[in-house]
């Protein structure tokens, strides 16, 4: 299994440290720490409200000659209230201005989900919420087609201003859409993917249209538990065929877990807030799943999404708003 990804001539690395649920004041340090460990991919997002923490991090382990920026794979993500095509460009280079960088490796649209205009000066990042003041605040919805998102994020990439694009959140139909219409086509999909949730037909229709697929929330539920969308029984790191398998091969349950994300083919982006997890988490090479384990391990799919719009949407912002059946 590659420890990375060809795309139009770069490498996307397998591992990446994602950045979503940390902490503003350890952002920085985190940061340092990954690249110090050996990542040399990171995943933002404007959403996240840390990209200048981030970009803090990137800054001083830049400085400290532990990698070149060209070694570095640096994803963020298009938010919902920026997709109509005159807002595009301004949140990218809001989003640059907050790392410090010149460019992004990778720009993903966050969501297919349109949400009104919120101006930089009023609230960012803004979140969910047009007015969180209001008597009941909601979302907003914008009626803004996606192929009009997606063509101002085409531009993006031949300004120079990001070296690639693709989606997160997409669903097959969305897919399938999208290829039809997009002169640059999609490079990454990027959606909720743990053995919980396989997701192995959206998975191979992507690989199928030359898609490479970042899974996040590669652990499931762990990330969710704290946000009441999960409960602490759904870990699967307790399966009896992830331990088995850990036992075997002398490996904690989560590295059996994340080898089971890059070896199945798709990237992977666990989060942790401890550095001593750092190495572990990145330390999935120098062992493999037998057929036999990776079987078990997939039959432990029930489609359970832990991250579902029209269920954080309705319970949280007061708007019903699916996007998967």
């Amino acid at each position: 299994m590659p420890s990375s990804f060809a795309l139009g001539g770069d490498n996307l690395p397998a591992v990446g440290f994602g950045l979503w649920k940390i902490d503003k004041p350890d952002t920085a340090n985190l940061v340092h720490a990954a690249v110090e460990a050996g990542y040399r991919h990171l995943d933002s997002a404007a959403d996240y409200g840390n990209e200048k923490e981030a970009g803090e991090g990137i800054k001083s382990a830049l400085a400290a000659g532990l990698c070149q920026r060209e070694e570095l794979w640096v994803t963020s993500k298009l938010w919902n209230t920026y997709h109509r095509p005159e807002h595009v460009r301004a949140a990218c280079e809001k989003t640059l201005s907050d790392l410090g960088l010149d460019y992004l490796d990778l720009y993903l649209i966050h969501f297919p989900i349109a949400l009104k205009f919120v101006d930089f000066d009023v609230r960012y990042p803004p979140e969910w919420f047009f007015d969180p003041d209001a008597e009941v605040p909601r979302m907003e919805i914008d009626p803004v087609p996606l192929h009009q998102t997606w063509a101002a994020m085409e531009d993006l990439k031949e300004s120079g201003l990001v070296k690639h694009i693709g989606v997160c959140n997409y669903n097959s139909a969305l897919l399938h859409d999208l290829m039809a219409y997009a002169k640059q086509k999609p490079e990454v999909l990027q959606v909720e993917a743990h053995p919980y949730l396989s997701q192995e037909r959206l998975i191979k229709l992507a690989q199928d249209y030359g898609i490479t697929v970042t899974a996040f929330s590669p652990l499931g539920a762990l990330s969710y538990v704290s946000l009441d969308m999960a409960a602490e029984n759904e870990s699967v790191l307790e399966t009896d065929a992830v331990k088995i398998a850990a036992a075997r091969l002398g490996k904690t349950p989560a590295q059996v877990v994340l080898r089971w994300g890059v070896q199945r083919g798709t990237a992977i982006i666990p989060k942790t807030a401890r550095k001593e997890r750092l190495k572990e988490n990145l330390a999935l090479f120098d062992f493999e799943l037998s057929a036999e384990e990776m079987q078990a391990i997939s039959a432990l799919n029930s489609n359970r999404r832990f991250n579902d719009p029209a269920v954080f949407c309705e319970a949280a912002f007061n708007t019903f708003y699916p996007i998967y059946d």
